[in-house]
């Protein structure tokens, strides 16, 4: 495969880069991404990483777009109210970036479907907004031996490295997190952990720098600092603990 002209001109801030390069950039066009929720997180993702050449993105969301989500969710646009989020998605990315494939799975992820989607990508970024698909994709990227890129937390990357069950073993109590309609949120703050998932992922990709792996990063958006606080692995760890690795085996 080598790029084509027009790839080169869209391409060539990243391809003077020592550590992208045209070699680099035609990794990126080969990979295939997951990005799971196209809604806070997911909307700034998706747009660097269409922006960025990802050659195929795949979006998974059940939802369709209201008014109240165009405060935050830059992906979609007001005259797409009450359509579906991965289709609207799919209109944005595409008038950004024509050369990237866009595949769109309208449908929540669960134990019955979220296996076979999975395996058909080579790393998952998780952008949605419940804890019972944070600890599906957890327990499901880890076995399948999948890179996923949570926020600030990569809970597969291989043998010795912790997950997100390390951090927190079990979800809360429905009732202790608010949710975004209830609590609110300043938009923008959504903007930047969504563009610093896809900084990671792209780092990921082309294996660069260091990765956040094995990191909670925190970001305190009042007196605009960040706070770095590295975890553990937990041997105990119901999905990657070394008994649960001998229990399995």
């Amino acid at each position: 495969m080598e790029l084509t002209e027009e790839q080169f001109q869209r391409y060539a801030r990243h391809l003077i880069l020592d550590e992208v390069g045209e070699e680099g950039q035609l990794r990126l066009l080969q990979s295939r991404v997951l990005v799971v929720g196209a809604g806070g997180l997911g909307s700034p993702m998706l747009l660097y990483l269409a922006a960025a050449g990802v050659g195929t993105i795949g979006i998974t969301d059940p939802d369709r777009v209201d008014l109240t989500n165009l405060q935050r969710q830059i992906v979609h646009a007001t005259e797409r109210v009450g359509a579906l989020k991965v289709e609207s998605a799919r209109e944005t990315l595409a008038a950004v970036n024509p050369g990237v494939r866009i595949e769109a799975h309208p449908v929540r992820l669960g134990p019955e479907n979220a296996a076979a989607l999975i395996g058909d990508y080579d790393l998952v970024a998780d952008g949605s907004d419940n804890f019972a698909t944070r600890y599906l994709l957890t327990d499901l990227c880890f076995r399948l031996e999948k890179p996923l890129v949570a926020a600030a937390l990569s809970p597969y990357l291989g043998a010795g490295h912790p997950c997100y069950r390390c951090l927190f073993r079990e979800p809360p109590p429905p009732d202790l997190v608010p949710r975004c309609e209830t609590a609110g949120i300043l938009g923008a703050i959504a903007g930047v952990l969504g563009t610093l998932q896809a900084v990671e992922v792209l780092k990921e990709l082309l294996g660069l720098g260091d990765s956040l792996d094995g990191t909670l990063l925190i970001y305190d958006a009042l007196r605009a600092r960040f706070h770095s606080i590295r975890i553990p692995k937990d041997v105990d760890c119901p999905t990657c603990g070394a008994r649960t690795a001998v229990a399995a085996g």
